[in-house]
C-alpha cells in the first residue's frame, strides 16, 4: 500500500483501518466495538477489548518460539558492565519482580512509581506493573526531590521502586538520599519503597518501609499476567504544565499496544529479530515508547544505554553500540548529535567502527536544525529522519515512514502526517490557514490509538489544555505550517514551555522559583537558542531597592535555587540584572520580543507597549552578555 493510500483510509476509515491493525496484537478478548466515547466525552479506542501489555511484550514471543532471542541488551559505560537476557530471561526475571510485588499487596489500579537509574531492572519493574494491572509512573532518575514530591502527591502511588544510586559522568548520584527528602516534603506517604542496591552505594534502608530488590525477588513466585480493559490506564507520565504544575498524561493499555506495534513496521521499518536501539532515558515518553515498549510488542531486540553520547568515554559511544550490536535504527534527541559534532566535528571516530547494519537514522525531541541534518546526512550515509511528536501522542504524529514509503526528505521539516493524525493549521479563529503559511498545529479528532485519554485526576485540565480552544480539535501547542506538497513543518511552542536538551519545561515554574528569593523584585525566564542543547533558560531580573548583594553573587544563587527545585536538567545559569522589562500597559512582559532580541531577530513593537525606550536597553545588555545567537 502506498503512503497515499494508507493515510487516507487511516483518516476516512478510521474504524476499518485501526481494526486491521488491532489483530496484529495478541489479545484475550478482541474489540469488537473500535471507537466509542468515555464518560467525558472522550474518543476511547478498542472499548470492549481485553489484553495485558507484558503478556504481549513477552510471553506471547516466548510461546511463540522467540523466547532463545535477545530481548535486551544493556551496556553501561559508566560502570563497565554489559549483559543481554533473551525474551525467556526477561519474562522469568518480570514475573518474579510482579511476584515480589503482589506480595506486598500490589494489585490492578494501585500506582507505582518507579525512580531509577538507566538500568534493565527499571524496565523490569515497568513491565512487571504492567503484568499486574498496576499503573507505573517512571519520574526520570535524579529528579529534584520537590520535583518528584509533586508527582508522589499527583499519582498518590502505594510503592515506589528506586536505586541506592545513579552514575553520572564520573559522579555518583545518591537517590536514596533524594527519595527520602522527597518522601519528607509529599503529603502522601507510600505504603512501602524497594531499592537495588548498587555496587557503588550501599543505602541504608528506612525501617519498616524499605526493602531490598534482591531479598524479595528471592522469596517471590511468579505472577502471571492479569487480564486488564483495553481503556484501562498503563501509565502516568508527567510532562510539564504551563502553570508550572505538571501533567500526569495517561496512556491506555490498548490503543497504546496497538499503535507502537503498528509504528514500529511503519515507521521505523523494524521487523521481529531486529535491532532497535532508542538512546534516551525511560524517564521521558521515548524511552517509554520505544526502548521499552514498541520494541518488544514488535519482536524486537532492544537496548538499555546507561551512558552519554560524548565522555562514556568519547564521542565514539552510538558508533561504538551500533557496530557491535548490529542496530540497525537507531533514534536519538537532535542535542546528542550537535554534542557529537561539537567535539568531532570531521567524523574522525565513526572511521574507527562499521556501522553497516545502520539503516536509517531517527531524531525527535525538538527541531533539527538543517546544519545538524545536513552534517549527519553527509556522515552516516544513510536516511536521516526528523519526525514529530509530544509527550501527549506518545508516537509520531508527522514522519518520513520507512516501512511503507520513504519520501524524499525536506531539512526542517518532519516530513508527512502518520496514520490517523489528521494535522491541520489553524488561525486564531479556528479558520485553516493556506499552504506555507504558519499557523496553530492541531489534530482534528478523533486523535488516533496510543494517544493520551486524559490528565490524571484532572478531567477538565485536559480538556481545558487540548481540548476546548478549537472544537472538535486537539490543540498541540505548536506552530507551523504545511507546505504545497503536504510536508509539516514545526516552528516552535506557541506557549512559554521551553525545550532544553529535549527536555520540555516551564519557564512559568522557573520564574516562580526566582521570583521567591529575597533580593528580586520582578522577573522573567525566556528560552534562548543554543546550538547544543536547542534552548537554554536565561533569567531577565529587576533587583529590589536595597538588596545589598551583588549581580554575580545573585547570579549564582538563582542558579542554585533552580537546580535544587527543578534539577540539573533545567540547565538555568545565566541571569541578566535589568532596570525594567518590556510590557503592555496591561503589565504583561513582552516575552516573545525578548525572545527575538535574544536570536537575532527582527520584531515589530506593538502599540499596546508601556516603556518602547526598555526595549533597547535590553537589546544592549544581551548583546554584551552574549545571549543566544546574536551575541556570538
Amino acid at each position: 500500500m502506498t503512503y497515499q493510500a494508507e493515510y487516507e483510509k487511516s483518516i476516512n476509515q478510521p474504524e476499518l483501518f485501526w481494526a486491521e491493525k488491532a489483530a496484529d496484537i495478541p489479545w484475550y478478548k478482541k474489540p469488537s466495538q473500535i471507537l466509542g466515547k468515555d464518560e467525558f466525552g472522550t474518543d476511547r479506542w478498542f472499548m470492549d477489548g481485553e489484553l495485558n501489555t507484558c503478556y504481549a511484550a513477552l510471553d506471547y514471543h516466548v510461546e511463540s518460539g522467540r523466547g532463545e532471542q535477545i530481548a535486551l541488551y544493556y551496556d553501561s559505560p559508566v560502570t563497565d558492565t554489559k549483559y543481554s537476557l533473551t525474551y525467556s530471561e526477561l519474562q522469568s526475571k518480570v514475573a518474579l519482580f510482579a511476584g515480589a510485588l503482589a506480595d506486598k499487596g500490589i494489585v490492578k489500579g494501585d500506582r507505582v512509581i518507579v525512580y531509577m537509574p538507566m538500568v534493565a531492572e527499571a524496565v523490569i519493574a515497568m513491565l512487571a506493573c504492567a503484568r499486574l494491572g498496576a499503573v507505573h509512573s517512571v519520574v526520570f532518575g535524579g529528579f529534584a526531590p520537590h520535583e518528584l514530591a509533586v508527582r508522589i502527591d499527583d499519582a498518590t502511588p502505594k510503592a515506589i521502586i528506586s536505586a541506592s544510586c545513579g552514575i553520572e559522568i564520573q559522579k555518583v548520584i545518591p537517590y536514596k538520599e533524594m527519595l527520602d527528602e522527597a518522601i519528607s516534603l509529599a503529603a502522601h506517604k507510600p505504603e512501602f519503597c524497594v531499592l537495588l542496591q548498587r555496587p557503588q552505594v550501599q543505602a541504608a534502608l528506612t525501617e519498616g518501609r524499605d526493602f531490598d530488590w534482591a531479598a524479595l525477588v528471592a522469596d517471590a513466585k511468579p505472577a502471571p499476567c492479569t487480564p486488564v480493559a483495553a481503556t484501562d490506564p498503563l501509565y502516568i507520565l508527567y510532562t510539564s504544565g504551563t502553570t508550572g504544575k505538571p501533567k500526569g498524561v495517561v496512556r491506555d493499555n490498548g490503543g497504546h499496544a496497538v499503535a507502537l506495534k503498528y509504528s514500529m513496521k511503519a515507521i521505523y521499518d523494524m521487523n521481529p529479530g531486529e535491532v532497535f536501539m532508542a538512546a534516551s532515558d525511560v524517564g521521558w515518553v521515548v524511552g517509554h515508547s520505544y526502548i521499552v515498549y514498541a520494541p518488544l510488542l514488535a519482536g524486537c531486540t532492544t537496548v538499555v544505554y546507561e551512558g552519554k553520547p560524548v565522555r562514556t568515554p568519547d564521542c565514539g559511544a552510538f558508533w561504538r553500540l551500533i557496530e557491535e550490536y548490529k542496530i540497525k535504527g537507531f533514534f536519538t534527541a537532535p542535542t546528542a548529535f550537535r554534542a557529537v559534532k561539537k567535539e568531532d566535528p570531521d567524523g574522525e571516530e565513526l572511521k574507527k567502527y562499521d556501522i553497516s547494519s545502520l539503516k536509517n537514522l531517527f531524531l525527535a525531541g525538538e527541531r533539527l536544525d538543517p546544519p545538524t541534518f545536513y552534517w549527519l546526512q553527509e556522515l552516516v550515509g544513510v536516511p536521516v529522519v526528523d519526525h514529530w511528536w509530544q509527550t501527549e501522542t506518545g508516537w509520531a504524529i508527522a514522519s518520513n515512514q520507512m516501512g511503507i514509503e520513504p519520501r524524499s526528505a525536506k531539512a526542517g521539516s518532519a516530513t508527512v502526517p502518520t496514520a490517523g493524525f489528521n494535522v491541520q493549521i489553524l488561525d486564531s479563529k479556528g479558520g485553516q490557514m493556506p499552504a506555507s503559511e504558519q499557523g496553530s498545529v492541531c489534530i482534528q479528532l478523533p486523535m488516533p490509538p496510543g494517544c493520551l485519554t486524559t490528565v490524571y485526576g484532572d478531567p477538565e485540565r485536559f480538556k481545558n489544555s487540548y481540548m476546548n480552544t478549537f472544537k472538535g480539535y486537539y490543540l498541540t501547542g505548536d506552530g507551523g505550517y504545511i507546505d504545497e506538497e503536504g510536508y509539516v513543518f514545526i516552528m516552535g511552542r506557541t506557549d512559554d514551555v521551553i525545550n532544553v536538551a529535549g527536555h520540555r519545561l516551564s519557564t512559568g515554574e522557573m520564574e516562580e522559583i526566582i521570583a521567591g528569593h529575597p533580593g528580586v523584585a520582578e522577573c522573567a525566564v525566556i528560552g534562548v537558542n543554543d546550538e547544543l542543547k536547542g534552548q537554554l533558560p536565561v533569567g531577565l531580573v529587576i533587583m529590589k531597592d536595597g538588596y545589598s548583594g551583588d549581580s554575580e553573587t545573585l547570579e549564582a544563587e538563582l542558579a542554585a535555587r533552580v537546580r535544587k527545585e527543578i534539577g540539573a536538567i533545567a540547565c538555568y545559569k545565566q541571569t541578566l540584572v535589568v532596570d525594567r522589562l518590556p510590557k503592555t500597559r496591561s503589565g504583561k512582559i513582552l516575552r516573545n520580543i525578548l525572545r527575538s532580541i535574544a536570536d537575532g531577530k527582527d520584531y515589530v513593537v506593538p502599540s499596546t507597549i508601556d516603556d518602547p525606550a526598555s526595549l533597547p536597553e535590553i537589546e544592549s545588555i544581551m548583546a554584551d552578555n552574549k545571549i543566544g545567537f546574536a551575541g556570538r
